[in-house]
């Protein structure tokens, strides 16, 4: 199946054989794909490789075979996006997180457009650590593993601001005492749940809560980029 024209971004790249890349990259209609671009290691192909850049929005053009596609052009569009410093280690972690959770052509409404918010905000100089939150709520979400942010597990009432409550994940908030590991005040999850950050406190706490979440749904894996985060990235 030949596809033309398909937004898409690089999220990985690895040797491939003597002279190519195996790419995994996430695109706006067929979800992630894992690509090979032949010859973009050799002389010859230089300009193409150049042109693979993580963060760049690109058009490509691709020969579908079943699991795997093959690299016929690419093109970037736009200006490109570079990404330095604690933005682009943030930006590695978007990449690790969504090859992790993402299967290879399956594609979910919202999760590329979730990236390239993402991308756009940490190119603009806006916080890392809350863009990154903000960027797992809404790619869970577009998975189909939505937090519940609004209300108590058990009893459907409304989360009180100053009540204490430790996140359950497939259940939702759970009131506990604020002594209990993982206690999360109820004004910390309704920030979540909008685009105005916690305080310093609350933002450490979603970033361990997060953290736990997402663990879960890699069926107890860890990602590489969180112990590179801990030292470069702070939570708020």
């Amino acid at each position: 199946m030949r596809i033309d024209q398909q937004r898409a971004f690089v999220l990985h790249a690895r040797p491939y054989r003597e002279t190519s890349l195996l790419l995994e990259c996430l695109t706006r209609d067929h979800g992630r794909i894992g690509v090979i671009a032949r010859g973009v290691r050799s002389e010859r192909g230089r300009a193409l490789r150049a042109s693979l850049e993580p963060f760049q929005l690109l058009a490509m053009d691709l020969l579908l075979r079943g699991e795997l596609a093959t690299l016929r052009s690419a093109e970037p569009v736009g200006a490109s996006q570079r990404l330095a410093a604690d933005a682009g280690i943030a930006g590695l972690y978007l990449n690790e997180l969504l090859v992790r959770l993402t299967g290879r052509q399956d594609p979910h409404a919202g999760v590329f457009d979730t990236y390239a918010l993402a991308l756009s905000r940490l190119a603009a100089g806006e916080p890392a650590a809350w863009t990154l939150r903000r960027f797992e709520r809404d790619l869970l979400a577009a998975l189909g593993y939505a937090l519940v942010l609004g209300h108590e597990a058990e009893t459907g009432l409304p989360l009180e601001p100053e009540q204490t409550y430790r996140y359950r994940v497939e259940h939702g908030p759970q009131r506990c005492q604020p002594t209990a590991g993982g206690a999360l005040l109820g004004a910390w999850l309704a920030a979540l749940a909008g685009e105005v950050p916690p305080d310093a406190a609350g933002q450490q706490a979603l970033r361990g809560m997060m953290r736990e979440v997402i663990r879960f749904h890699l069926g107890g894996g860890e990602l590489r980029s969180w112990h590179v985060l801990a030292g470069s990235v702070p939570a708020r």
